[in-house]
């Protein structure tokens, strides 16, 4: 829980080495005040030290991969994930599409470069940079596992060769890997030494060099050179280029070569607001190639510098890099060349040194240390330490709420309504009022914060809130927001509040709903909720309506819950974490539209999960259910993930709807029980009409699943 107010924003630009570092040593010794942001526009950054390994076949991707989400996680840091556009340098504010510009006080770029060769014919649509390494990685991937032919690289400075024995290396003799070099030597950079032992190494796995040989176009299955020759290839790799992202020359900062200038201190020379590590930065002091070792020897200094910055105070550090580094150059095989002031070495020693140096870079990243909670008072009330959980961070999103059988038993005391015009009391989805001719539905639902980004949790929450008004179906008319800020100063009040607010105005204004006002307070902890009406011409569709010979159709996969739980304490894969936050981003109007006239009774699925809210219809409606687990939707990694014993605080809890189930246990069904946030509506049709509606479903791009149909009986589910 936050104690201290946030007065500062730290905005970290791109996932890069130099970053990376910075949030692993924020994470043990974070400066109070301060909220930080990375933007990223993915959730996982590459190695670039163990991508020839990977490309060999050496390391599976796994091992390269840093994951930002957990470590997001570990530093406290929101992660926003997007890719950044530009600088307001006046506003303070940094520019990403599709979401409201993210104020700083103090910014730091570190993006990396690309190996993109936008002038060379062709490489945008036949090519692959070797940079961003992501990119390639994943292309690299699909090629390996079942391409054949040729492989041409452009380039054969260190990056070039390395990749080139790697591929030949994968693919084996008489794999045809053509390493192309338009200067008059490959490895210029490099001692005679280190030169000699690569090119022979060139020699034994079969590469072919062609230097003096620049590339003039590529084409779907070659390279042409300028001399006319053509050069086959069914997977061409550019390692030749070093460009900059293109958006830094708006921003006005001084640059050098598209690079940005900063001084000793790491600091811009035009603004001292800014910071630049790694390859985006260009050293005015001490001009140095390219390389991953400079981003690591910087990232001390740049977190020092930013800790000084933030906290109004003098004595930044300089950064000298050093004027040679030892270049461990893989060599296709577990064998290695060493190059440092002209001394070459080779050999498998070298290869297993610098495997054993890479392993441990990315064990810092792979083994957080994890942050243990504080611990309880020597003395407290009975019954304390059971709800603590084991000591495990309580949930949010719909985990956080409270269990369906307490509500209940809270709810039973409310008397009926007393106005004619209030048509429904607690029970369904949202009440219903009488409203002239038409009917109305009112709702409301909040959230506990489960990402620091208050603009997704916004959206995510505007989404979910809406989720009563669909399932009943009705169109939304107006939405109430109430906002519980951490303690934070004006200045990020404002940032914060604009963010939300835009989310809020957006998800509302594509439903046909207004934002007409709201209600904000400080408090402990972030929390977004809305208030929500909607209208309908027709009766609004209940839970009470289910026949037996129904469908049941389930539009969203199930696990937010255990992704959720998981994530916060780091164990969910950020491409996990990344593909349940997109799912619930996403509105479900189309689907609300295309059910509504055929849905016999309907629901969303929540906090209850997915067995609560159908047992409750079955209850409603005097009817029993069959459903098949097989036939289920889940998120990726959501079942692996309840395998490995994670789940929602809320999950024991909703485990009491079981008394009502025939089910066998295991990690998959413990799913049906998983708290769903901004989950999907499920939905009891003619059975006539189930597959006719899961096609169109399906063409308007829900991920929806028939998943069993209504029987006669007492209320009971049972599962196969």
């Amino acid at each position: 829980m936050q104690l201290l107010p946030l007065t500062r924003d730290l905005v970290l630009i791109g996932g890069g080495h130099a970053h990376a570092l910075v949030l692993r040593m924020w994470a043990m010794d974070p400066l109070p005040g301060v909220r930080v942001t990375l933007i990223s526009p993915d959730p996982t950054a590459a190695y670039s030290g163990m991508l020839p390994g990977h490309v060999a076949g050496h390391y599976p991707r796994a091992a390269l991969q840093m994951d930002l989400v957990q470590l997001a996680r570990h530093a406290g840091a929101r992660l926003i994930l997007g890719r950044a556009e530009g600088i307001d340098r006046v506003g303070g504010r940094v520019h990403v599409p599709d979401r409201p510009p993210v104020g700083y006080d103090i910014c730091s770029i570190d993006i990396g470069i690309t190996s993109d060769m936008p002038s060379l014919p062709g490489f945008a649509e036949n090519a692959h940079p070797a940079k961003p390494l992501d990119g390639f990685a994943d292309a690299w991937e699909a090629f390996a596992a079942g391409g054949e032919g040729p492989v041409a690289v452009i380039g054969a400075g260190v990056a070039g060769v390395e990749l080139a024995l790697a591929a030949a290396h994968r693919l084996g003799p008489g794999a045809g890997v053509t390493l192309i070099e338009a200067g008059p030597q490959a490895l210029p950079l490099l001692g005679d030494g280190a030169r000699a032992r690569l090119l022979a190494h060139l020699d034994r796995l079969g590469v072919q060099l062609l230097t003096g040989s620049p590339a003039a176009a590529v084409e779907p299955d070659a390279v042409l050179l300028q001399d006319g020759r053509r050069i086959a290839s069914h997977f061409t790799l550019g390692a030749a280029g070093t460009q900059p992202q293109a958006w830094l020359t708006e921003t006005g900062l001084h640059l050098t070569g598209g690079f940005v200038t900063v001084g000793p201190t790491l600091q811009s020379i035009t603004d001292p607001a800014i910071f630049a590590a790694g390859d985006i930065a260009h050293l005015s002091h001490a001009p140095r190639p390219k390389a991953g070792v400079f981003a690591v020897r910087e990232a001390p200094v740049l977190l020092h510098n930013l800790r000084k910055v933030l906290a109004g105070r003098r004595g930044l550090r300089r950064y000298r890099p050093q004027r040679d580094y030892l270049k461990l150059i893989s060599a296709g095989s577990r064998h290695a060349v060493a190059d440092k002031f002209g001394l070459p070495l080779d050999g498998a020693w070298l290869w297993h040194w610098k495997d054993r140096i890479d392993r441990r870079f990315m064990a810092m990243f792979q083994d957080l240390p994890p942050m243990p909670a504080p611990p309880l008072p020597a003395r407290v009330a009975a019954g304390v330490s059971d709800q603590m959980a084991g000591g495990k961070p309580m949930c949010g999103g719909c985990g956080a709420k409270v269990g369906q059988a307490d509500l209940r038993a809270a709810l039973a005391g409310l008397p009926a309504p007393r106005r004619a015009d209030v048509l429904s009391g607690p029970g369904d989805d949202a009440a219903v009022l009488a409203h002239g001719g038409l009917r109305q539905v009112i709702t409301t639902d909040h959230v506990r914060a489960f990402t620091e980004d208050p603009w997704l949790l916004a959206r995510i929450t505007a989404h979910h809130a809406m989720g009563d008004i669909w399932a009943m179906g009705a169109r939304p008319q107006a939405a109430l927001a109430q906002v519980i800020l951490p303690r934070m100063s004006p200045a990020l009040q404002a940032r914060t509040l604009a963010e939300i607010m835009a989310a809020a105005s957006e998800a509302f204004g594509a439903a046909g709903a207004d934002v007409v006002g709201g209600h904000t307070s400080l408090g402990a902890e972030l929390t977004v909720g809305f208030t929500v009406t909607g209208l309908t011409e027709a009766e609004p569709i209940g839970q009470s309506g289910a026949r037996p010979g129904d469908a049941l159709v389930l539009t969203r996969p199930l696990g937010t819950g255990v992704i959720l739980a998981a994530e916060m304490q780091r164990a969910a894969p950020g491409a996990v974490v990344a593909g349940a936050l997109a799912q619930m981003a996403r509105p479900q109007a189309a689907a609300a539209a295309l059910l509504a006239p055929h849905a016999h009774a309907m629901t969303d699925v929540t906090g209850f999960g997915l067995a609560g809210h159908l047992v409750g219809m079955l209850e409603a409606s005097g009817v029993a259910a069959r459903i098949s687990l097989a036939a289920v939707p889940l998120l990726p990694g959501a079942e692996a993930l309840a395998a490995a014993g994670h789940g929602s605080t809320l999950l024991p809890m909703n485990k009491a709807v079981a008394a009502r189930m025939v089910f066998a246990k295991g990690p998959r069904a413990d799913l049906l029980f998983d708290p769903q946030t901004a989950g999907g509506l499920l939905a009891a049709v003619p059975a006539g009409q189930a597959e006719a509606l899961l096609a169109e479903l399906i063409a308007a791009g829900e991920p929806t699943a028939i998943i069993g149909h209504i029987e006669l009986g007492a209320p009971c589910l049972i599962v196969e």
